[in-house]
């Protein structure tokens, strides 16, 4: 599917799944790359940015886990590829990425009442396109952020058992969303160099405020992992206390338990001549012997300070 927008002096053209026929037609209107067109056609492993004579290539990949905030998918990450010239943007992904459709709509509403000014380039439009991508992440870490100090308020509600998991989800999403964005270090620092020799020197500030929002992205990120892995040793230790507590009760009840037993056992072997046993009252005092026991039982416990 193609969409295609203009504004002033710039134009945008969005490629959701494109076909062949597609990137044929975007490749003869505005001379791209045979090399860099076949790579329109399906998703590339890895980011890279390139720099060629009338357009810089760029490939990124931005993090795709479920929020209440974002779409259901099953993919752990979505490629987005960028061609920019001066006069022409071109976005190429395979999946419906919201970002994209929101800025869309503000692109839209900007050409129909053409009163704001984007750039003299589509450089600028390229800055504000990747500003608004790295401000959908920073949504996704905003609602993690909010799901960690629910687990916290849980964990200390006493449902350590069920929060095991969902720490374990949490920790999965921030594993994707690093392994997602750790390239755009290397790649926006090949960019700012392309760039400014693409775009001149003016444009190098806003380059650098691109790097700025990865490094804020970044940041926020590790911050939620330390959280993860401070909650979870939080957890195992509440979940290790709450266990250990609860084989001290059931040692103690098998202590306690011992003596009945034993003297149970006793009096209740099938044999000709039993102590006590025939005595007008052999019933209570052998009931009393089994308290005494379990009395001095507890005695030694509470001495040793086991409960």
């Amino acid at each position: 599917m193609v969409s295609k927008q203009t504004h002033k002096n710039l134009t945008w053209i969005d490629l959701e799944k494109p076909t062949q026929d597609d990137v044929v037609s975007i490749m003869d209107e505005y001379g791209i790359n045979r090399l860099v067109a076949n790579e329109l056609l399906s998703p590339t492993l890895r980011p890279k940015v390139e720099l060629y004579d009338n357009f810089i290539y760029l490939i990124l990949h931005f993090p795709a886990f479920k929020t209440p905030k974002s779409r259901k998918s099953s993919e752990q990450e979505q490629e987005i590829d960028f061609i920019i010239g001066k006069d022409f943007l071109i976005t190429t992904h395979y999946k419906t990425i919201d970002p994209l459709h929101n800025f869309s709509k503000t692109f839209e509403v900007n050409s129909i009442l053409d009163k704001s000014n984007m750039g003299e380039h589509c450089g600028y439009l390229f800055f504000y396109l990747v500003r608004q991508l790295y401000k959908s992440l920073e949504e996704e870490l905003d609602y993690v952020t909010e799901s960690l100090e629910a687990v916290e308020e849980k964990i200390f509600m006493g449902q350590e058992k069920k929060m095991v998991e969902e720490l374990s989800k949490i920790n999965r999403n921030l594993l994707n969303f690093k392994q997602a964005t750790r390239p755009h270090k290397e790649v926006l620092a090949s960019l700012e160099i392309v760039g400014k020799k693409f775009f001149g020197e003016e444009f190098s500030y806003h380059l650098h405020t691109i790097s700025g929002e990865y490094y804020k992205i970044s940041n926020i990120l590790e911050a939620n992992r330390e959280t993860v892995a401070e909650l979870r040793q939080t957890n195992d230790s509440l979940l290790n206390t709450k266990t250990n507590e609860i084989m001290k009760i059931l040692t103690i009840m098998a202590f306690v338990t011992f003596p009945l037993s034993l003297f149970a056992s006793i009096f209740g072997m099938n044999t000709n001549t039993l102590p006590l046993v025939g005595h007008p009252n052999d019933f209570w005092i052998i009931i009393g012997i089994m308290l005494l026991a379990t009395i001095c039982f507890f005695a030694f416990f509470k001495y040793k300070d086991w409960i």
